[in-house]
């Protein structure tokens, strides 16, 4: 199989791994996987690159929008372009004022803070030309009973859509003071880039260790990108959680009109008590240890597959120490590689104090493949 990455398709989202994929690409060649999991999907980036590799892909992830993403790309056998009509009649809708516009859309003006003397100061992610078609479109989409597939690809496209037209900086935790210059755009629907799966993928919606129970044994490689908590002792959890900063894209696939609050209109359910991943949590356990390393080791320990290629910031929680006798006491790392976005580029590295001392000065993404013990 090639390695270089096949085109994907996505929101802006913090932690994407777009810029990564050749190199993870790269590493899963080496041990040459028919089945693999990606037990964080997230976008569903690197799904879809191993999808279009040739790869079988179990694709997990807890949050309902990734599940829609990977419903509609992974478990596409439809010619794209039959999802034509239904793109076209979900277009010529007329908008008009519900739950999202009166939520998320402001008026139309060159500065939303002239807006704020009508508006108790809010901000807003959409202008109303564009959340009154949202509404039209949301509300249709539940009207026509589609498969499920057919409805991902449907709530699929108008994310994608939304996305061209925001007001943000790529999350939904705040918005921009004045419209960005996309926000001025038309809401229009197209056919996501789909392509018709030869193989027979799973999508699951699971928390990860209720997913890895129920994997199969012919799984050879997992690739795990966790969302490590931060490092930065002055950031608030709630500024790193997926909960947090994709709320709108979880109401837009349930379309259930939850209860809201705060300047962004939050979901309930995505507030700081009640969301929030093992992950990213930022405390230390019982035994001194931080949580999340503590997480990190159980998962790579009770994952059921041979192979682990292992995504990780050296922004993240775990420090680079704690990480290398995670991996060493459950497994062999085969390659550690360190990624260079300016040249995009993989070098190899070593496991040397050198390198632990130096790592905890710089920020940088790595990639580890590890065979597990």
């Amino acid at each position: 199989m090639s390695n270089d990455a096949p085109a994907t398709q996505g929101i802006k989202y913090t932690g994407s791994k777009l810029k990564l994929l050749p190199h993870i690409l790269s590493l899963s060649g080496k041990v040459n996987p028919a089945v693999v999991f990606d037990g964080f999907s997230g976008s569903t980036r690197v799904s879809q690159a191993f999808a279009k590799t040739g790869y079988a892909v179990y694709a997990n992830d807890a949050a309902v929008y990734s599940k829609i993403f990977s419903t509609a790309y992974l478990l596409n056998k439809a010619e794209p372009k039959s999802y034509q009509p239904l793109i076209d009649h979900l277009n010529a809708l007329t908008p008009f004022d519900g739950w999202f516009t009166e939520n998320y859309g402001g008026n139309e003006k060159s500065d939303q803070d002239n807006d704020d003397k009508n508006n108790s100061g809010l901000k807003y992610p959409w202008q109303k030309k564009n959340t009154r078609k949202l509404d039209a479109i949301r509300e249709e989409i539940d009207r026509l009973n589609l498969d499920e597939v057919t409805k991902a690809v449907a709530i699929t496209s108008l994310i994608l859509a939304l996305d061209q037209v925001d007001s943000t900086l790529g999350h939904y935790v705040s918005y921009l003071s004045e419209w960005s210059p996309r926000s001025y755009r038309e809401l229009k629907l197209q056919i996501p880039r789909l392509w018709v799966n030869r193989r027979d993928n799973v999508v699951m919606n699971e928390d990860i260790f209720d997913a890895i129970t129920h994997l199969p044994r012919d799984v050879d490689l997992a690739y795990l990108d966790p969302p490590y908590g931060s490092n930065n002792e002055k950031m608030p959890p709630s500024r790193i959680r997926y909960a947090s900063y994709y709320h709108i894209w979880t109401t837009v696939c349930l379309n259930d009109k939850p209860e809201i609050f705060g300047r962004a209109r939050r979901r309930q359910d995505s507030s700081d008590v009640v969301a929030g991943s093992v992950f990213e949590d930022f405390r230390r356990g019982e035994s001194g240890r931080f949580i999340v390393i503590e997480a990190i080791e159980r998962l790579i320990r009770e994952i059921p597959a041979e192979y682990i290629i292992l995504s990780y910031s050296s922004g993240g929680r775990a420090t680079a120490e704690e990480l290398h006798d995670v991996l060493s006491t459950h497994g062999k790392i085969i390659e550690a590689a360190e990624i260079d976005y300016k040249k995009n580029v993989m070098a190899g590295m070593k496991w040397t104090n050198d390198w632990v001392k130096d790592i905890e000065e710089k920020h940088r993404e790595f990639l580890f493949l590890v065979k597990k013990k």
